[in-house]
């Protein structure tokens, strides 16, 4: 089981991203899969998730309207896409799937102008 996320870098406010996290040694379409993040100094917090088969999704207050959860299950992957970024979005940001217990490696978003 291995997750592997990219899309992160360096984004003025009011900008956007979308962070991508290929999946390999299961089907994503199956499992609950979320995203964390981490900034400096602080506890690695829930952004959003998603249930299994197409299930609700669930987001941070922080994040709520700016940031959409959403799996491509033909390219086994899932997406964070994320508008109207703040500065205080700044973190490392990590794909998660709670079943496997398994964390990818993180991608970098910073906000700043």
């Amino acid at each position: 089981v291995q997750l592997v996320e990219s899309g992160g870098g360096l984004v003025q406010p009011g900008g956007s991203l979308r962070l991508s996290c290929v999946a390999s040694g299961f089907t994503v379409s199956n499992y609950a899969m979320s995203w964390y993040r981490q900034a400096p100094g602080k506890e690695r917090e829930l952004v959003a998730a998603i249930t299994s088969a197409g299930g609700p999704t669930n987001y941070a207050d922080s994040v709520k309207g700016r940031f959409t959860i959403s799996r491509d299950n033909a390219k086994n992957t899932v997406y964070l896409q994320m508008n109207s970024l703040k500065p205080e979005d700044t973190a490392v940001y990590y794909c998660y799937v709670r079943y496997f217990y398994r964390w990818g490696q993180g991608t970098q978003v910073t906000v700043s102008s």
